[in-house]
């Protein structure tokens, strides 16, 4: 009798071009949902977002987030899970748009709004309102961080004490960010610098 070749198998994969992100809590804990793969869109690891969000666990409730380099929307949700006001996500690839907009209607929430657009452009233009909090993960190597930490403090759009997240590849000391933003915490996981900033007001002159 013979054997039949074993066909291999293929691992499992939650989805044809898609990652998996999961809320980490608040009102949608342990809720999982797909995003869609694409070039440098790199999701906060849920170690490093439960880092984040302990360290905004007094100033989130309540609070207007913008989200400019959204991606897979992971920081985006987490912060309306646990009790964001009104969150702002921008990218400019399509499906990512997409995907946060059918997570959104899934989820009824009427306080998230995801729009596509380029970060810059964005940010470049005079604020219409501003944002307690702002999450700052661009694509790594692209000169991206900078351009947008300036844009937003010179054109309105961060409160007057608001909070700055930023990851970037190299240390928050060396990224020449406003003066006047304070390194209120750091830390390093892997190849990734995180820190939270806070603003304070522009000294006059």
């Amino acid at each position: 009798m013979s054997r039949q070749p074993k066909r291999s198998v293929a691992p499992p994969h939650p989805g044809r071009g898609e990652g998996q992100l999961r809320i980490i809590a608040g009102e949608w804990r342990s809720r999982r949902f797909g995003f869609p793969d694409a070039d440098g869109l790199r999701p906060t690891p849920d170690r490093v977002r439960e880092t984040l969000f302990n360290w905004l666990v007094p100033y989130l409730p309540g609070a207007s987030v913008l989200d400019p380099f959204a991606g897979s929307g992971a920081l985006f949700l987490e912060a309306l899970s646990r009790g964001a006001s009104r969150a702002l996500a921008l990218d400019l690839n399509t499906n990512a748009i997409a995907s946060l907009r059918h997570h959104l209607q899934t989820l009824d929430c009427g306080n998230g709004q995801a729009q596509q657009d380029d970060a810059l452009r964005y940010l470049g233009l005079a604020a219409d309102n501003t944002f307690d909090l702002v999450f700052l993960d661009p694509p790594f190597n692209r000169g991206l961080l900078l351009p947008a930490c300036e844009r937003l403090e010179h054109n309105g759009w961060l409160a007057k004490d608001a909070w700055i997240y930023t990851e970037s590849e190299s240390a928050p000391s060396g990224l020449g960010l406003p003066a006047n933003w304070r390194l209120h915490r750091e830390k390093k996981t892997g190849n990734v610098h995180y820190a939270l900033w806070q603003r304070s007001a522009p000294e006059p002159g």
